[in-house]
């Protein structure tokens, strides 16, 4: 094995060729110098110098390996320089998942990070809230922005980014699209779609929840593993459908989004978009991210209001 630092003292005496020079530009004393080439030469099992008393000059052998030895060095700085970027969260690879209807925040938390940290490679992926769990368990993904889960995976940690409305989407020529807000129990003849439990079992179980304080159970006819996609069976004239009220941000032609009235509890009728990543792994890229998605929370204005 050949010390990093014999690589440097032979390169200082291979630029000046110049023992003398070469050791004051090393802050060292000659003769420890002189020593460490030899102890190197010794190493290697060839001669590095042609020395005379007047002059110093690489051997044909030793030109080759100056090559060598500058390229190793160079190679091992840069890999030093991008390890400390990696610890500090600017190099890297960052995995993320989120749920359709995180488009409102998500867009603005990235053009933020990669403004910041552009060093960092960024890979998305839409999923569902189960979908989402599983990755992040896996290690597939780094840190996730989905719905109330209802069974948070005991390694996982998780915060409350937004909370929003639920908003009634229905057929625009449904009887009650006329109307400004939508008394929840007057929608408890009506075919319902929803998303899959299986795939967010915590929105699930809230908009059965929410239907049962308004007096009735919903009749789920079809189920989509997307909220876009219940959106679009809506403007299909299948049903009608609970969904959070970020959905309605972007028109839908054959679907009128209308607030809801019903006496339950306000955690009841809102939705919370959270973040979550593995506690037990450590990611100082995913902790720069979620700073961002913090911050761009607050900043933005509430959509309820």
């Amino acid at each position: 094995m050949i010390e990093t630092r014999l690589l440097r003292q032979f390169i200082a005496v291979a630029e000046e060729l110049n023992f003398h020079r070469a050791a004051e530009r090393l802050h060292m004393a000659q003769p420890p110098l002189s020593q460490a080439i030899r102890k190197l030469e010794d190493a290697l099992g060839l001669r590095l110098f042609e020395r005379s008393n007047r002059s110093v000059a690489l051997t044909p052998a030793g030109a080759a390996f100056f090559v060598t030895a500058r390229r190793v060095l160079a190679q091992l700085d840069d890999g030093i320089r991008e390890a400390q970027r990696v610890a500090a969260g600017q190099a890297g690879r960052l995995a993320i998942t989120f749920v359709g209807t995180a488009h409102d925040l998500l867009p603005l938390a990235l053009r933020r990070f990669r403004a910041e940290f552009p060093g960092i490679e960024l890979v998305l992926r839409e999923a569902t809230t189960g979908e989402q769990l599983a990755a992040i368990t896996a290690g597939e993904a780094d840190i996730g922005l989905m719905r109330q889960p209802g069974i948070m995976v005991a390694q996982l940690a998780s915060e409350c980014l937004l909370r929003e409305p639920i908003l009634a989407a229905l057929p625009d020529d449904h009887a009650l699209a006329g109307r400004k807000t939508i008394p929840l129990a007057a929608l408890a003849g009506d075919d319902f779609i929803g998303t899959q439990r299986q795939l967010g079992i915590g929105f699930h179980d809230q908009i059965i929840w929410l239907c049962r304080l308004a007096g009735f159970s919903p009749r789920i006819v079809q189920e989509a593993r997307q909220m876009q996609t219940v959106a679009s069976l809506v403007a299909s004239g299948l049903g009608v459908a609970l969904i959070p009220a970020s959905l309605a941000l972007i028109p839908r032609a054959g679907v009128a989004f209308r607030p809801i009235a019903v006496e339950a509890p306000p955690e009841m009728a809102h939705v919370e978009l959270i973040a979550a990543w593995d506690a037990t792994r450590g990611s100082p890229a995913r902790d720069n991210f979620l700073a961002v998605l913090r911050q761009a929370a607050i900043d933005m204005q509430d959509i309820s209001n």
